[in-house]
């Protein structure tokens, strides 16, 4: 049944509907990612789904199936990252060029009532950036807007789901 009164999809992330800041090495890996799927991940996908149809009866085909939703999961990176890159702006790594917080940041935060040692590090940037396994604060969310220009030793407050949080800069890096 089709939706009479359609409305914005609220499933659509802020990712989703405004532009990413990727420093130029992740802009430059991203775009390499790219060209090596539209060239050679659809050459070697087509390639497995014609080797796979040659088997026989596509029906009870796991070769056949599993190519072709391995093509299927490309051919959605490769849109993603489309959409991604024609709306990126390029930025300057600024972690701790002036000994604030910026795009790239590695960030050691401690949340008031914590213990001293109780720290939590944050990465500020895009998801596509992520640094190991540090969580990603996007720079225009909350968290990001509230410690971007701050320097170690700063206190600030942002708004969360739960009400408004304090948190401290321990440590700045990248």
């Amino acid at each position: 049944m089709r939706n009479p009164d359609p409305q914005p999809l609220a499933w659509l992330s802020v990712s989703d509907t405004s532009p990413a800041q990727l420093t130029r090495d992740t802009y430059d890996r991203l775009q390499a990612e790219l060209e090596d799927l539209t060239t050679r991940g659809r050459v070697e996908i087509a390639a497995a789904i014609e080797s796979a149809r040659a088997l026989g009866d596509l029906s009870e085909n796991g070769d056949y199936h599993a190519a072709k939703d391995a093509q299927g999961k490309m051919e959605s990176r490769i849109r993603q990252l489309q959409r991604l890159l024609k709306t990126a702006t390029v930025v300057d790594a600024e972690a701790t060029a002036d000994g604030t917080v910026g795009h790239g940041s590695v960030v050691t935060l401690r949340y008031e009532g914590d213990d001293e040692g109780d720290t939590t590090d944050f990465f500020v940037g895009s998801i596509e950036e992520r640094q190991g396994g540090l969580t990603v604060v996007s720079p225009g969310s909350p968290l990001g807007q509230a410690l971007a220009g701050h320097a170690v030793g700063d206190v600030v407050e942002y708004a969360a789901p739960g009400g408004t949080l304090r948190v401290e800069i321990v440590k700045i890096g990248s």
